[in-house]
C-alpha cells in the first residue's frame, strides 16, 4: 500500500528532527567560547542546562496538544476521545526517570561521539525486556529473547570500535570509556520509566502529546530548580567549566553572549524535541510503529553520515557492522522477521509484545 503524501512529510519530519536533535546537541558541545568576567576560551559543556532545554520542547507538545483539543471543540465533528480523569503526579516518577537518564546521556555526548551515543543507546531494549519480565510479568518470545542477546553483541562491537577510534579521533580513552558506560547505564533508567508507563499511565488512555508535555513541565521544573544547587557542587574532571562545579549556567550564557552559534544549536535542539515526539506519535498513528522503529534506526546512519562528513569523527568499519547487528537485534526483538517467514504471520507482526512497539512505545523517545 503506497503512502500518502501527508504520511510521507511525517516520515520525513520524524527522521531529520530526529538527526537534528542528537547533531545540534553535538554541534553545541563541539563548540569554544570565553565564559563570565572574561575566562579564557573553553568548550561548551553544560548537559543540564541542554537537558533543560530538551524539556523546554517536551513542554511545548502540551500546549500543541490544548491548541488541537480547541480546535476540535470548535468542529462539528469532534475526533479526540474525551480525557479520562487523572492525577497528573502519575507522570512524576517516568519524569524523574527522564531527566536523570537525560541528564547523563548529555554528560556522556561530550565524551564519546555522536554516532556511538545513538547506537548505544539502542541497549534499551535489553533493560526493558528484563525489567517487563521482572516487574510487570510479562513473558518474552524466543525470538526476543535472542534479539537481546544480538543487541549485546552489536553493543560490544560498538564499544570496541570506540577504544580502537578513540585515540586516532583525539578523545581521551578514559573519556571514552566513561562516556560508553554512562550511556548504558542511562538506558537503564530510560527502562525503568518505560515500564513505569506501562504499569501506570498508559492504562488510563491520556494523549500522547499531554503525556510527553505533562513530563516536559515536571522535568522542566525541578531540572530548572536542580540548577541553583548544581552551581555550587563541585565536579571535579566531570565539570566543563572553569569553576569546577557541577554546572555553571552563567558562564553558559556568558559563552552563548561570546557564541550566538551555540544559541542557534540549542535552540535547533529545543525545536527538533517537539517536532519530533509530534511526528513520532503521528507516524505510530498513521502508519505503525514498525514503520516508527525502522526511521528511528535510520536517523543514526543519517548521524552517522553527518558527522563523518563535518569531521566530527573517524571513518572505523567495525562501527558499520556493530550497527548492522544492533539493527538485527533491535528486528528480532520486534518481531520484524515473522512476515518474511510466513503469511499468516504477516497479521501479527504489528502486535509483537515489546514495550518499544505500538501504543507501548515509550511516551517520549527523544
Amino acid at each position: 500500500m503506497a503512502w500518502t503524501s501527508y504520511q510521507l512529510i511525517l516520515a520525513g519530519m520524524m527522521l531529520v528532527t530526529g538527526s537534528i536533535n542528537t547533531l545540534s546537541a553535538k554541534w553545541a558541545d563541539n563548540f569554544e567560547a570565553k565564559g563570565c568576567k572574561g575566562s579564557q576560551s573553553h568548550q561548551f559543556q553544560h548537559p543540564f542546562l541542554q537537558a533543560v532545554g530538551m524539556f523546554l520542547g517536551e513542554l511545548s507538545c502540551l500546549a500543541v496538544f490544548y491548541i488541537l483539543v480547541l480546535k476540535d471543540r470548535r468542529s462539528p465533528e469532534p475526533t479526540l476521545a474525551p480525557s479520562q480523569p487523572f492525577n497528573s503526579l502519575l507522570f512524576l516518577p517516568p519524569a524523574i526517570c527522564d531527566m536523570t537518564g537525560t541528564s547523563i546521556m548529555y554528560v556522556a555526548l561530550n565524551m564519546t561521539s555522536a554516532s556511538s551515543f545513538q547506537m548505544l543507546r539502542g541497549a534499551v531494549i535489553i533493560f526493558t525486556g528484563l525489567l517487563s519480565v521482572a516487574f510487570l510479568g510479562r513473558k518474552l518470545e524466543c525470538n526476543q529473547w535472542v534479539g537481546i542477546f544480538v543487541t549485546i553483541a552489536g553493543l560490544i562491537i560498538v564499544g570496541l570500535a570506540d577504544l580502537l577510534s578513540g585515540p586516532g579521533s583525539g578523545k581521551n580513552l578514559s573519556d571514552v570509556i566513561t562516556g560508553d558506560l554512562l550511556i548504558i547505564m542511562a538506558q537503564i533508567i530510560v527502562a525503568i520509566q518505560m515500564v513505569l508507563e506501562e504499569k501506570f499511565v498508559y492504562k488510563h488512555n491520556v494523549h500522547p502529546l499531554r503525556a510527553v508535555g505533562t513530563e516536559g513541565l515536571f522535568g522542566f521544573c525541578i531540572l530548572t530548580l536542580l540548577l541553583i544547587p548544581f552551581y555550587y557542587i563541585p565536579a571535579g574532571e566531570f565539570s566543563g567549566s572553569e569553576r569546577g562545579v557541577l554546572e555553571d549556567s552563567l558562564d553558559a550564557f556568558c559563552q552563548m553572549g561570546n557564541q550566538p552559534l551555540i544559541i542557534l544549536a540549542l535552540l535547533g535542539n529545543i525545536s527538533s524535541i517537539a517536532f519530533f515526539n509530534f511526528a513520532g506519535i503521528s507516524v505510530t498513528k498513521e502508519i505503525s510503529a514498525t514503520t516508527r522503529m525502522v526511521l528511528d534506526s535510520l536517523r543514526t546512519v543519517v548521524i552517522w553520515v553527518v558527522s563523518l562528513a563535518v569531521g566530527w569523527e573517524k571513518f572505523h568499519a567495525l562501527q558499520i557492522l556493530g550497527f548492522i547487528i544492533l539493527l538485527l537485534g533491535t528486528g528480532l526483538y520486534n518481531g520484524l522477521h515473522k512476515p518474511l517467514m510466513c503469511g499468516r504471520c504477516r497479521e501479527q507482526s504489528e502486535e509483537t509484545q515489546s514495550l518499544l512497539q505500538g501504543e507501548r512505545t515509550t511516551i517520549n523517545a527523544d
